[in-house]
């Protein structure tokens, strides 16, 4: 099974870029996207930005990975 966390470009320093994921920012390759920028929202898998998404799938995506979270905790 693979594993895509989704994230929010905060900083571009190509070919790498800072990107928050759930308060934790952390550097990512974003070579695979086609003119990445700041504020864009994206799935990383193994360190790469795989994939530019809209806001609102970010938004479920967050969510989904929140209650699983908490699913885990209690």
């Amino acid at each position: 099974m693979c594993l895509a966390v989704c994230g929010k470009i905060k900083k571009l320093d190509l070919p790498f870029s800072l990107v928050d994921i759930k308060g934790i920012e952390t550097c990512v390759n974003v070579e695979l996207l086609e003119n990445p920028q700041n504020g864009d929202y994206v799935l990383i898998h193994t360190g790469f930005a795989i994939e530019r998404i809209e806001e609102e799938y970010f938004n479920y995506l967050d969510c989904t990975l929140e209650e699983m979270l908490q699913e885990d905790e209690g």
